[in-house]
């Protein structure tokens, strides 16, 4: 049970006397669709100087690890592949488990997300109408046509129930929004999830036809993360309640919010450990 308590306002500082190791988010902390944010880079060169063990922990489904590599570095981010765990690396496993070897996937993302799906034997079918498929996984607002995608998709999974089959759908990604930069904000694979739930659920009613969540607020990431950080005293760094902030404090974590998406008023569900104005160090 977690303490309802009111969160302390904490400096980076101060977590790096109280941890031996950062989780870390990525949009809305290190990046946004714009760049690297305030703060971040000086934040990686401290941990990397240090000698403080960090990892990034992202719902991002549409990147793998060696793209992430990539930006990071061309944004002054030193972070290493086996630093970032990502939703989307939780795709093979969720398809394995489940024995969905062959499933005729329709996948909502980029190429990094489709690879995903095909390392854990499912076949990507292309994005047409009158596509039959056995599953479908929404993972990114990117890659292929948002409003023409969550269209074809919903069509292609009445087909299937109206045929007597009830496909696999997988959602790594439950954010919601995500920051633009600028003070913008846009739409992303949860969004895209909760139109096709909403449209699924006034045809088939009695179904409860949903996508299983599994990045955050699940606890899959979270524990991923702290295992390859090797240290007890671990602490999220996230700037969304519900998914960062959520999951962390279910998983047993203690939780820093980050002004940013999301913000912690009192006598919200939600409760972080911490309040945290900046990543000044």
């Amino acid at each position: 049970m977690i303490p309802d308590v009111a969160p302390r306002a904490v400096t980076i500082a101060e977590l790096l006397a109280s941890y031996d190791g950062l989780l870390l988010d990525a949009y809305g902390v290190l990046v946004d669709a714009a760049g690297a944010l305030p703060g971040a880079t000086e934040l990686i060169d401290t941990l990397v100087r240090r000698g403080t063990r960090f990892a990034v922990v992202t719902n991002d489904a549409s990147r793998s690890q060696a793209t992430y590599v990539r930006r990071f570095a061309a944004l002054g981010l030193a972070i290493a592949a086996d630093q970032i765990v990502t939703s989307g690396s939780l795709l093979p496993g969720y398809f394995q488990s489940r024995g969905l070897t062959g499933a005729r996937t329709l996948v909502l993302g980029t190429d990094d997300s489709r690879a995903f799906v095909v390392a854990g034997g499912g076949v990507v079918v292309e994005l047409t109408p009158g596509m039959e498929i056995d599953a479908v996984a929404i993972c990114d607002d990117a890659g292929t046509p948002f409003l023409d995608g969550i269209e074809l998709a919903l069509s292609a999974i009445i087909r299937a129930v109206e045929a007597g089959r009830r496909p696999a759908l997988v959602l790594p990604n439950p954010d919601l929004v995500y920051p633009k930069g600028g003070g913008e904000l846009g739409f992303t694979a949860g969004a895209m999830a909760l139109l096709v739930e909403a449209a699924l659920a006034r045809r088939f009613p009695d179904h409860r036809l949903v996508f299983d969540r599994i990045g955050k607020p699940a606890p899959d990431l979270f524990l991923a993360g702290k295992q390859r950080l090797g240290v007890e005293r671990v602490v999220m760094i996230g700037d969304q309640l519900e998914t960062d902030i959520a999951g962390a404090r279910a998983a047993g974590i203690d939780a820093a919010l980050l002004a940013g998406v999301s913000r912690y008023e009192r006598g919200a569900a939600i409760v972080p450990t911490y309040l945290l104005a900046d990543l000044s160090v």
